[in-house]
């Protein structure tokens, strides 16, 4: 390999290609919490989930808000990144047991990838206000991931309830620590966190893959239904990207480069990419059970369930998007919100319509509500 150039490595601060790999491990843990859905569509699987997922948010953020302190093309912050990906594998399949068998090796990886986060950031910081606000972060959440493992050797409520302390202290200390100065690249905040809604996105593409390959396997073909419920399911996921990607993101991101100060910064990244994201990137999963549920029986109605996951899924959506749109400009999506009211109220109603039937008036309010709040901003 003597002979093969290589740049030279300079700070960089756009997304390394090693976080992207990282985030192949959520990939596999956010398909487990549409499993755990499927099979559980009740108030309390719903509630495990969301449980769950709040806890996977965390390392996933830790990691993001680490290496964005520091360049990601280091060797060092490679290593480190390629060990939490290989710690995260275990991480995510274990994920649908985490509150039964797979606790304490769900809670160990967790808290291991939590470790090797606080590990990148204190490379990037030193003696100054900056390297003080990493510590006041890090003595909270090292006492967050003591009571996380001590749930994991604990059963039934007890676990649940040291878990939700876990996630009650992060957030503390996540307000808290928006006091502080940091250092933030708003460029890096807003492609990782891109990233990690197309990861969301692409669990709704394995999931309304189901029913293909089920059909396929058994020999049966794809019936009429099967595929205009896939080409929905398709267009739908389409649609949540452009929703996303095509004003809100660059508008956030450019929004944040605007801000001065680190302790600006830190607070509009907090508010606006970790606290406003996690109901987005939820409400995605959330949907995604109900579109697999709805392109595995396309002509049958839709359970109540599966109905309310895909009404919750869309509007926690709106509240993401909403809630990072308020942060950093004070308005409000009001197609957006109008949109989501109005598929509550279908959802709620559609008891007896055929799933692919409720896919396609859903996909057609998402669609119309877009294509109205374009032709109002642009006029």
């Amino acid at each position: 390999m003597r002979g093969v150039e290589v740049p030279a490595r300079t700070e960089d601060f756009t997304a390394d290609p090693v976080e992207l790999f990282f985030d192949l491990g959520y990939v596999f843990a956010f398909s487990q919490l549409v499993g755990v859905l499927i099979h559980d569509p009740s108030w309390t699987g719903v509630g495990k989930v969301a449980l769950l997922f709040g806890l996977l948010w965390l390392p996933w953020q830790q990691l993001t808000w680490s290496a964005n302190a520091v360049s990601g093309n280091g060797r060092t912050v490679r290593v480190i990144f390629l060990a939490a990906t290989a710690i995260s594998v275990p991480m995510a399949a274990s994920t649908s047991s985490a509150l039964g068998a797979g606790g304490p090796l769900f809670a160990v990886t967790l808290a291991l990838i939590m470790g090797l986060g606080f590990w990148i950031q204190s490379l990037g910081v030193d003696g100054d206000e900056a390297g003080r606000t990493v510590r006041r972060w890090v003595a909270p959440n090292a006492v967050a991931v003591a009571i996380l493992l001590a749930g994991a050797f604990v059963e039934g409520e007890a676990r649940v309830v040291l878990w939700l302390v876990t996630a009650v202290i992060v957030v503390g200390a996540m307000v808290a620590a928006g006091r502080g100065e940091w250092l933030i690249r708003s460029g890096h905040m807003a492609e990782r966190h891109g990233l990690i809604v197309i990861v969301a996105l692409g669990e709704v593409i394995v999931a309304i893959g189901i029913p293909v390959v089920e059909a396929l396997e058994a020999d049966e073909g794809l019936s009429g239904q099967t595929i205009t419920a896939l080409a929905a399911s398709g267009v739908f996921a389409a649609l949540l990207w452009w929703s996303y990607f095509d004003r809100p993101s660059p508008a956030l991101e450019h929004r944040g480069e605007q801000l001065d100060s680190g302790n600006e910064r830190g607070r509009y990244v907090r508010d606006v990419y970790t606290a406003a994201h996690a109901p987005l990137v939820a409400g995605i999963i959330l949907a995604a059970a109900a579109l697999e549920e709805i392109a595995l029986h396309p002509g049958d109605p839709v359970d109540l369930g599966f109905r309310l996951m895909l009404a919750g899924g869309l509007a926690l959506g709106v509240l993401g998007v909403g809630l990072a749109v308020w942060s950093a400009f004070h308005v409000v999506a009001k197609e957006r919100v109008v949109a989501g009211l109005a598929i509550t109220v279908l959802v709620l109603a559609a008891g007896s319509v055929a799933g692919v039937t409720l896919l396609l008036a859903v996909v057609a309010i998402v669609f119309a509500s877009l294509v109205v709040e374009h032709v109002r901003i642009e006029r």
